[in-house]
């Protein structure tokens, strides 16, 4: 299929038939427990109290809880907007259409667009829920779920001395008591102390290879490779809805493709995908796509490519063919998307600009080869070329330090800050990261605007923050955080909406039913009757992201509602102090 026809295609999800013919399955049906659908045509939804069991529609009352009056609402499946009322009864979403019936509550929301909750398909927000389960950052900007677990990482299963340096982390610096090891006791514990917003996770590839394999830059051998297998298909039955790598990331990065394509095979029969950070985001771009679209073919699992990039100018032009290889990966028959977040820059580890074989076996063996007078030109060979992918050292800007004494670097472009301190910027930059143990995070400037409006634009793409959960005050304000952490969800509908890279109808698809579909749930991400009722209200005229890298800590204007599973979280742009939020879990290894 030629690129232009494609796109037309994938233009036309406006209605449910053409969403089928992109194989996003909109129908509903089947199972009715919540994460048990894997595929088109199954069911997600959680029997409530008023359920009359797994399979079937819940009983409502007469008089609904809630009634949202003369909305434009767009339903998430790509269908242009249409003045309805939507009706809430405990949890779901009970009527939509022209409403006689008096809610207990009714609010009138003439103007506004009225959108299924937003669902994040790639966030780390991850314990920071347990932190702060306000979750202020990401309830604002309309975020309804989190899609953890991602880059590789995930929380759990951790060793005893993992468990110990997390539990004693958290608890001295937060106060918060992590009792778990596992996905699944980190699912029970968000259901005991619930946030703000619904979380699914999925179990990461770098975890369990430090688990298993250790740190080292080595192949895993095939008894690892087994075991490795085994502690996927564990957190899948704990609720997993898919498996992650980070493949710029140790130990993730020592991964050879056959140990990542044995891994994948977990998966099969779940219908939840394997998503990666690939290995290479610039100059070996094209390589790295083909890998993760192999591992996808080889397995024969669905495939996410997260946060689809081409980074540095030089490697600008590629973002075309990289398209063109997805297309026609999925017209081939893989089952494949991607997500993408609407800003130009990234943000990691400011240990991302060094080489992988230096970061072999953790923090000290890194610090160690940075101290040694024979490894450092090399490594500083390597990172000088990194830098210079970027532009400039003023293009890495300090988003976190952890000492009260380096501070002052917090929210600074290095160029600069070596300028005025009279440093040389690659001595600086190790120097920060052997005082900080490691600790150090940073934002990198170096991606074209025009390949960003045309990922997000995609019909294949979905829209994700690649960010965590903060709050201006308490312990989540610190550091200078990129400002897709509030801004991700407003600024799609805000700026790129507005600017004509896409309708609204489309975007508000990428940010609910397309994510949804992808991790197996058919009664979340629409508006209909019987759907769990996450639903956000927002001013399409008006609605914008306020951070920005200079003061990420702001708040989005333009959303006035959000409410989770039918409770009124955020009302009139204030948080209610409702926590309705849910650990949702998927159907098992076995489904």
């Amino acid at each position: 299929m030629k690129r232009r026809a494609f796109i037309q295609t994938g233009s036309l999800i406006g209605a449910a038939g053409a969403a089928g013919a992109l194989g996003l399955g909109l129908t509903r049906g089947g199972d009715d427990r919540e994460g048990a659908g894997v595929g088109p045509g199954t069911g997600g939804a959680v029997p409530t109290s008023s359920d009359t069991g797994s399979g079937a529609k819940p009983r409502y009352a007469a008089e609904p809880d809630l009634v949202l009056r003369r909305a434009t609402v767009f339903d998430g499946t790509g269908a242009p907007g249409l003045e309805l009322d939507v009706a809430v009864t405990g949890d779901r979403i009970t009527e939509v259409g022209t409403i006689t019936a008096t809610g207990a509550e009714e609010i009138d929301l003439a103007g506004m667009a009225l959108t299924p909750g937003f669902i994040d398909i790639h966030s780390h927000a991850d314990l920071s829920l347990l932190v702060n389960p306000n979750a202020e950052s990401r309830i604002r900007q309309g975020v309804t779920l989190e899609i953890v677990g991602q880059d590789g990482n995930s929380v759990g299963p951790m060793s005893d001395a993992g468990f110990r340096a997390t539990r004693d982390r958290y608890r001295d610096t937060y106060g918060v008591d992590i009792d778990f090891r596992d996905l699944g006791g980190f699912l029970d514990q968000l259901d005991r102390t619930p946030a703000t917003v619904n979380l699914a996770t999925m179990i990461g590839h770098g975890t369990i290879r430090g688990l298993v394999v250790g740190g080292g830059d080595r192949p895993a051998t095939d008894d690892e490779i087994q075991r490795m297998r085994v502690l996927i298909r564990e957190a899948l039955d704990q609720g997993a809805v898919g498996f992650s790598s980070g493949l710029e990331y140790t130990p993730g990065s020592f991964a050879d493709v056959n140990e990542l394509v044995e891994l994948a095979k977990a998966l099969q029969g779940t219908g939840y995908p394997y998503a990666s950070h690939m290995r290479n985001e610039d100059d070996r771009l094209f390589a790295a796509v083909e890998e993760t679209l192999h591992v996808g073919r080889m397995a024969g699992v669905p495939v996410q490519v997260s946060h689809l990039k081409a980074q540095g100018e030089r490697n600008w032009w590629k973002a075309e063919a990289v398209l063109r290889s997805i297309e026609e990966a999925r017209s081939s028959g893989l089952d494949v998307h991607f997500d993408r977040y609407p800003y130009i820059a990234y943000a990691t580890g400011l240990s991302g600009l060094f080489p992988a074989w230096a970061r072999a076996g953790g923090t000290g063996a890194f610090i160690r080869h940075l101290r040694d007078p024979a490894e450092l030109p090399a490594i500083e060979r390597f990172t000088r070329a990194k830098v210079a992918l970027l532009g400039s050292w003023d293009a890495v800007q300090i988003s976190s330090i952890r000492t009260a004494g380096n501070a002052y670097a917090r929210g600074r472009r290095l160029g600069e800050l070596a300028q005025e301190r009279g440093e040389e910027p690659f001595a600086l930059t190790v120097r920060l990261i052997v005082e900080e143990g490691n600790s150090v995070g940073m934002i990198g400037f170096g991606m074209s605007e025009d390949n960003t409006a045309e990922f997000l634009g995609h019909p294949l793409g979905m829209v994700c923050s690649d960010g965590g959960s903060y709050a201006p005050y308490g312990a989540l304000s610190g550091g200078s955080p990129h400002p897709r952490g509030y801004g991700t969800f407003p600024r799609l509908m805000g700026h790129y909406v507005r600017s004509g890279a896409l309708s609204l109808e489309l975007a508000v698809h990428k940010a609910t039913a397309l994510p949804a579909r992808k991790i197996g749930l058919t009664d979340r991400g629409v508006i209909e009757s019987g759907a769990f009722a996450d639903l956000v209200a927002f001013n399409p005229t008006t609605v914008a992201d306020q951070a920005t890298f200079e003061d990420p800590h702001q708040y989005p204007v333009g959303i006035p509602l959000v409410i989770v599973n039918g409770q009124v979280t955020l009302r009139d742009g204030e948080q209610t102090g409702a926590r309705a939020g849910r650990a949702i879990r998927g159907r098992g290894a076995a489904a």
